[in-house]
């Protein structure tokens, strides 16, 4: 189907239709090869509470965004390469139903549909592209994965001390290594992760020592690597007294899973064919 829709008219006219409503705020979705599958809006579990977000697979790509005015007027694009995507189905809630997890290096995030058969046929849809796209670059499926944030509504006290209360003075916090939702004391520490961001992020207590642990075993086996090399490596005298090298060695609890979350209508999704 990809190949047969690549180059024609219908599925460039679909592209623009996308870039236009994504407008100035949006980057250019046409490239060569590229081939829009489907399109719906899935609701997406955010911070505050779940909303509903336009969805658009292509062959390479998954693209969403805020619903300004539907079918007319995205913002907030989003853009995933599916070559980073990894997909799990989670159970239903009360209130949420037909789950699954996007789960990429940078970012995952939990949607779900409206029926348990447009739920198949976006997971069908999403794994096909997938495959398809790591059979052509060879590359393995990727195991490293950003935790999703906690909804905030989904608990009332720091998930790590159980201690501290959320209120309007009390704010909560989210750990960028584990998602939990934490108060001010439990978070105080950030530690750099370059596949989350350049600049150092906030997180708890327990995931920072668990970090500068992995860190630090991670430093010991680079150690342990280099020093065959430098054994090997023939001693030199110094040319003079005045300028001489000298190396660097001399200078837990558990939270709840059923927690239940707010849901909204959502609509139902295309498949192109």
């Amino acid at each position: 189907m990809v190949d047969h829709l690549a180059n024609t008219e219908i599925n460039s006219q679909r592209i623009a239709a996308v870039e236009n409503c994504f407008g100035a705020s949006g980057q250019p979705l046409a490239v060569p090869g590229r081939v829009l599958l489907g399109e719906g809006i899935l609701t997406k579990e955010c911070r505050k509470k779940p909303k509903p977000r336009i969805f658009f697979l292509f062959n390479d790509i998954l693209v969403y965004g805020s619903i300004v005015i539907n079918k007319r007027k995205y913002n907030s694009q989003h853009i995933i390469p599916l070559e980073d995507v990894t997909l799990e189905t989670l159970p239903d809630t009360l209130q949420m139903k037909n789950r699954w997890m996007i789960k990429t290096s940078k970012k995952s995030f939990v949607v779900s549909a409206a029926s348990l058969t447009e739920r198949k046929e976006w997971i069908s849809h999403l794994e096909e592209c997938i495959r398809h796209l790591l059979t052509k670059t060879g590359r393995q499926p990727s195991t490293e994965h950003a935790a999703p944030w906690i909804p905030d509504k989904a608990t009332d006290i720091c998930m790590r001390c159980t201690q501290t209360k959320f209120s309007t003075l009390t704010r909560r916090h989210h750990c960028r290594k584990c998602g939990f939702v934490v108060c001010a004391d439990c978070s105080r520490q950030r530690f750099l992760m370059p596949r989350l961001s350049p600049k150092p992020l906030r997180v708890c207590n327990l995931c920072y020592r668990q970090l500068l642990a992995e860190k630090k075993k991670e430093a010991e086996a680079d150690h342990r690597q280099l020093e065959p090399i430098r054994s090997a490596i023939p001693g030199y005298e110094p040319s003079s007294g005045d300028d001489s090298d000298k190396s660097d060695d001399d200078k837990a609890d558990q939270w709840p899973a059923d927690t239940e979350f707010y849901t909204s209508e959502v609509s139902w999704s295309s498949f192109h064919s």
